[in-house]
């Protein structure tokens, strides 16, 4: 029986994993990915705006060796790795803009994206410079987007994935809970508003993930990882307000890539 090259992939993976458990070497386990063909496709949080450390050639798309798309193929060299991911990118952008490396030969795909079509950086703008009452109730605007009409987008991004890697496994990764609610944080947002966007970040994760379950993909909730390390623990692996650099702003660090979204992308292959 041929093993299709998403369920071939997915053998030498546990294989490779096998074989460090019962000792087999760096070198055995490292070509379980060998032959596999990866793309990474997505918005910031894949991109790794927040990271640091990024490569100018990838201009305003800030793609960085520290986001987890870079980390996952830096340990584990695959055949080829394709990084489209761009900061800013919506729905449209990756269908229009990233899909170009994909092919018929493609193993995996790794994507983030809704978050921007969802309007979050208005929503902590919003939640930042105006009231109480305009936050939560810029934050159930966008709960309202999410239930009518990111669906729809979410499905033509997928779709046309699909159309374009038939074979590859895809891992939709989510977003994180930004706060820790009774934490440490003196000033600022009021807990209210705090609860306000972490619900927001849980709907947005609730609606993607049963997306991509409706279309067969892999769904990395990252929540788990980062519980412990929101904005107010004390041990924060997101940038809060960065007046310095507000495009990092509500971000993970490079602690955030390779402490929660890499683990999380690993646990989905």
């Amino acid at each position: 029986m041929k093993l299709s090259r998403a369920a071939a992939f997915t053998t030498s993976l546990l294989l490779g994993a096998a074989l460090t458990l019962t000792g087999g070497t760096a070198a055995q386990a490292d070509t379980s990915a060998a032959a596999v063909d990866y793309v990474a496709l997505g918005d910031s949080y894949s991109s790794g705006v927040g990271a640091g450390s990024y490569d100018s050639s990838s201009g305003n798309c800030k793609r960085t060796p520290r986001a987890f798309p870079a980390l996952w193929a830096a340990a584990n060299s695959p055949a080829s790795f394709a990084f489209t991911a761009c900061s800013g990118a919506r729905t449209a952008d990756v269908t229009s803009g990233q899909l170009g490396p994909l092919s018929a030969a493609t193993d995996l795909v790794s994507l983030t994206v809704g978050g921007n079509d969802a309007g979050f950086a208005d929503v902590m703008t919003t939640c930042v410079l105006q009231s109480e009452a305009t936050c939560v109730s810029r934050v159930n605007e966008a709960k309202r987007f999410v239930d009518t009409t990111l669906p729809g987008r979410l499905d033509s991004v997928y779709n046309a994935v699909r159309a374009k890697a038939p074979s590859a496994r895809v891992v939709v990764l989510g977003y994180p809970r930004f706060y820790k609610i009774g934490g440490s944080c003196l000033a600022g947002l009021t807990e209210n508003e705090r609860r306000a966007i972490n619900s927001g970040a849980d709907h947005l994760n609730a609606a993607t993930a049963k997306r991509a379950a409706d279309h067969g993909y892999t769904f990395a909730d990252v929540t788990p990882a980062f519980t412990g390390h929101e904005i107010c623990s004390g041990a924060s692996w997101l940038h809060s307000v960065n007046w310095l650099n507000i495009g990092e702003s509500y971000h993970p660090t490079a602690a955030g890539h390779s402490g929660g979204y890499l683990p999380a992308f690993r646990s989905a292959l």
